[in-house]
C-alpha cells in the first residue's frame, strides 16, 4: 500500500480524497494555482505545492508540474479526481512511465473508452447497441450542418474529449447546427485542449442512466448498480440518485451486465462508469463511459456502503477486489443535489466572490465512512470566508441524503435545503428545492428534457410554490414577537415610552412594483412554554416554537407538533425594517407593522427602478472575451452582441430588441464585475 499519494485536482473531489487517504494511514500532496492558495484542499492535505497561475491551463493542466511535484514530495501514487487530466491517456501513460502510480485506469483503457469516438466504434465492434451518428472528428462547420441533415435533426453536437457539459449542444437547424459547433470547439480547446467534435442522433424523451463499474487488476469486473441522472439543465446534472425510478430489475441485470463487458474488453481497472441513454421502453444505447470517478458516486455510495475512493487505491496498489457481484448491495434511497454559485433569477449566470456565510445543514453521514446511513452528508471544497474564483466550475457543494425509499429521501433533501446558508453569493438552492416539490419529480415521471419543459422561460420565484403561503406570515409575526420581547427587556428605558411587545399586527408582504399584501395578524405567547407562540392568521392557527438564537439565521423549531427548517434575516435590499422568510424554495420580504404603522405604510410612495434598458450590463463577473458589435451599428432583436467567459463556460449575449448601438465602453480582454456598464445604446 502507497505510503503517500499527490491529488492532482482542487475543490471537493480533492477533499473527497483526502478525506479517504487519512482514514487509511496515507500521507496527501495538494497542489494548486495561484487561486486556490488558500483553499481548503491546500489545508487539508500534509503537504502542498503551487504549480502555476490561476487558469487551469496554467496549473492544473499542466503534466510536468504534477509529475515534478509527485517526484519532489516522494508521491507514490496520483489521484486525478475528475476533469482536468483524469481522463488524459497522454497523462497517465507518463505517469507510469515515470515509474508513479496513477489511480484510475491503465492508458490504453482511457484511449479506448475515455474517447467519445473511439469508444463508439469498440462499442459497435462488441455489438453494444449504439445511437446513430457520425463517430469521425468532423472539420469544419459546413461539414457539421451537412452530416446533421443527413443523421436528421434535432442532433447532439459533442466534443470528444468533452465532460461535465462542457463542449456539448443540441441543434434542431442548420443555425443551431453551424453555432454549435463552433461554440462546442472553442469551449472543448479552452477546456480540455483537444477540439475534435463528432454528432450523433439526439434520442428524444430520453432518460440518462449510468451504471458504476469497478475493476481490478486480476480480471474481475463488477457493476454497482445505476444512477439515475435525467434531471440536467443544459446537460449538466443537477440532482442525481440512486436507485433510478424508472428501471426493472431486469434492465437494470442488462445494463449492469453489458458495462461489465464493455469493460472487461478494455481490461478495465478502477472505477469508472457506463452511461446509456434509455427510452421509454426501457431500451438502452450506450452513450459513452467516464473512465474516473463521477461527481455523483456518494450516491453509490450511500445505497452499497463501499468507499469507492478506497477501493480504487486499493486496487491501483494490486489488491484484488474484496467483494463478487452477488455481495453488491441495494438499501435504501440516496439523492444528491448539486449546490452551485450561480443565480437562478437571472438565467442561472455565474456567481463568484466572497462567501460570507457558509453553514451547511448538520452532517451525520460522512465521507470515507461507510458505516453511517440515513441521513445527510456534505461534500464541499469551500469554507466560510473563502473564495468562489471565476476560473474554475461552479459548484460549492454537494448536499447527499440517504433514505429508507425514495419519499423519505426527497423529505430528508427538503429538510437540508432549508438548513443550508451560503450569503456573498448567489446558489441554486431555491430552484433545487422547486424541483424537489414539483409532481413530476416526485412521481419519478421525467427524462433529460424536464427543465427546458417545465422551466422554458428561465426559473422565477412564483415557479415555486409554497404548500401553505400563510405559513410563512405566521413565521415572521412569529420571529417579530421575539425580537419586540428582547427589546422590551432592554433596561434603562424611559417610563411610559418603554417597547410594548403587543399582540394585534399586520404583517405586509412586499410585492412586486410596490404592490404588498396586508395580513392581520394575532400572536399570544403560551405560558410557561419559552419561545412558543399562538399565531392566527386568514382563518388559521399555528403554535410555532424555536429555541433558536435571536440573529441567527437558520431558524429550526416545530409548527403544530411538526418539525420545520426555514431561514430569518433582518433587514433587506427592499427595506432595513423587513424580515426575510425562506422555506422550501419560496422567499417572502415582509416587514411586521401595527394596525396604525400599516395604515401609515399605505401612504408610503414606490420607487420605481431607474430604466437600464439603454446598456448592455454584465450579467456575471468574468472575461469579456468578444464585443461583436461596433458603435454607430444597427442591431436586430437576437443579435449577439458579447461574449463573456465564466467558470469554463462561454455565455453569449444578445440584443433584445431592435437598436443602434451607441457607445463601446468595456474592451475585449476586459475583467468584468457584475452589472458593469459594456456598451450603450442610442
Amino acid at each position: 500500500m502507497f505510503t503517500k499519494i499527490l491529488i492532482a485536482n482542487r475543490g471537493e473531489i480533492a477533499c473527497r480524497v483526502i478525506a479517504t487517504a487519512k482514514k487509511m494511514g496515507i500521507a496527501t500532496v495538494a497542489v494548486y494555482s495561484d487561486a486556490d492558495k488558500e483553499a481548503r484542499h491546500v489545508k487539508l492535505a500534509d503537504e502542498a505545492v503551487h504549480i502555476g497561475a490561476a487558469p487551469s491551463r496554467e496549473s492544473y493542466l499542466q503534466a510536468d508540474r504534477i509529475i515534478a511535484a509527485c517526484k519532489q514530495t516522494g508521491a507514490q501514487a496520483v489521484h486525478p479526481g475528475y476533469g482536468f487530466l483524469s481522463e488524459n491517456e497522454a497523462f497517465a501513460k507518463r505517469v507510469e512511465e515515470e515509474g508513479i502510480v496513477f489511480i484510475g485506469p491503465k492508458h490504453h483503457s482511457i484511449g479506448a473508452m475515455g474517447d467519445k469516438i473511439a469508444s463508439k466504434k469498440l462499442a459497435n465492434e462488441a455489438q453494444v447497441s449504439t445511437i446513430p451518428g457520425w463517430n469521425d472528428a468532423i472539420e469544419s462547420a459546413e461539414r457539421a450542418v451537412e452530416i446533421a441533415c443527413d443523421i436528421g435533426y434535432p442532433v447532439m453536437i459533442k466534443a470528444s474529449a468533452g465532460g461535465g457539459g462542457k463542449g456539448l449542444r443540441v441543434a434542431y437547424n442548420d443555425k443551431e447546427a453551424l453555432e454549435g459547433f463552433t461554440s462546442c470547439r472553442n469551449e472543448a480547446r479552452n477546456s480540455f485542449g483537444d477540439d475534435r467534435i463528432f454528432i450523433e442522433k439526439f434520442v428524444q424523451e430520453p432518460r440518462h442512466i449510468e451504471i458504476q463499474v469497478l475493476g481490478d487488476s486480476q480480471g474481475n469486473v463488477i457493476y454497482l448498480n445505476e444512477r439515475e441522472c435525467s434531471i440536467q439543465r443544459r446537460h449538466q446534472k443537477v440532482i442525481e440518485e440512486a436507485p433510478s425510478p424508472f428501471i426493472s430489475d431486469a434492465t437494470r441485470k442488462a445494463m449492469g451486465e453489458q458495462a461489465v463487458a464493455l469493460a472487461k474488453a478494455v481490461n478495465y481497472q478502477s472505477a469508472g462508469t457506463v452511461e446509456f441513454v434509455v427510452g421509454k421502453d426501457q431500451d438502452f444505447y450506450f452513450l459513452e463511459m467516464n473512465t474516473r470517478l463521477q461527481v455523483e458516486h456518494p450516491v453509490t455510495e450511500c445505497i452499497t456502503g463501499l468507499d469507492l475512493v478506497e477501493l480504487m487505491i486499493r486496487v491501483a496498489a494490486g489488491e484484488p477486489l474484496p467483494l463478487t457481484q452477488a455481495d453488491v448491495r441495494r438499501d435504501g434511497w440516496a439523492i444528491e443535489c448539486r449546490i452551485n454559485a450561480e443565480d437562478p433569477f437571472r438565467n442561472f449566470l455565474p456567481s463568484t466572490g466572497r462567501l460570507v456565510r457558509f453553514q451547511p445543514p448538520e452532517e451525520s453521514m460522512f465521507q470515507a465512512d461507510t458505516t453511517k446511513k440515513l441521513g445527510v452528508r456534505v461534500d464541499t471544497g469551500v469554507y466560510e470566508g473563502g473564495e468562489i474564483p471565476m476560473y474554475y466550475d461552479s459548484m460549492i457543494a454537494k448536499l447527499i441524503v440517504h433514505g429508507q425509499d425514495r419519499e423519505d429521501a426527497i423529505h430528508k433533501m427538503r429538510a437540508a435545503l432549508n438548513g443550508f446558508v451560503i450569503r456573498g453569493v448567489g446558489s441554486n438552492i431555491p430552484f433545487q428545492a422547486a424541483l424537489l416539490a414539483h409532481p413530476r419529480f416526485v412521481a419519478g415521471d421525467f427524462n433529460t428534457g424536464f427543465i427546458a419543459e417545465n422551466y422554458s422561460q428561465g426559473f422565477a420565484s412564483q415557479d415555486v410554490p409554497h404548500d401553505d403561503p400563510l405559513f410563512l406570515v405566521a413565521l415572521a409575526a412569529y420571529m417579530n414577537r421575539r425580537y419586540r420581547a428582547r427589546a422590551s427587556g432592554i433596561s434603562g428605558q424611559l417610563a411610559g415610552h418603554n417597547v410594548k411587545v403587543g399582540e394585534q399586527f399586520v404583517v405586509v408582504v412586499m410585492g412586486h412594483e410596490g404592490r404588498n399584501e396586508h395580513h392581520a395578524v394575532s400572536v399570544t405567547d403560551f405560558q410557561g412554554s419559552l419561545g412558543s407562540s399562538a399565531v392566527s392568521v386568514g382563518g388559521k392557527s399555528y403554535q410555532i416554537g424555536s429555541a433558536a438564537t435571536l440573529g441567527q439565521i437558520r431558524v429550526q423549531g416545530q409548527c403544530n407538533g411538526a418539525g420545520f427548517t426555514a431561514q430569518v434575516e433582518r433587514g433587506t435590499p427592499r427595506s432595513p425594517l423587513a424580515l426575510r422568510i425562506s422555506h422550501n424554495g419560496t422567499q417572502i420580504d415582509a416587514i411586521v407593522l401595527s394596525p396604525l404603522g400599516a395604515r401609515l405604510h399605505q401612504f408610503m410612495p414606490y420607487k420605481a427602478p431607474p430604466d437600464l434598458s439603454k446598456f448592455l450590463l454584465s450579467p456575471m463577473p468574468g472575461l469579456l472575451v468578444d464585443v461583436a458589435v461596433q458603435p454607430g451599428q444597427a442591431v436586430q432583436a437576437g443579435e449577439k452582441l458579447a461574449v463573456i467567459e465564466a467558470m469554463k463556460m462561454e455565455n453569449i449575449l444578445f440584443a433584445t430588441q431592435d437598436s443602434i448601438v451607441g457607445k463601446v465602453v468595456a474592451g475585449k480582454g476586459e475583467s468584468l464585475a457584475v452589472d458593469q456598464v459594456i456598451l450603450e445604446f442610442q
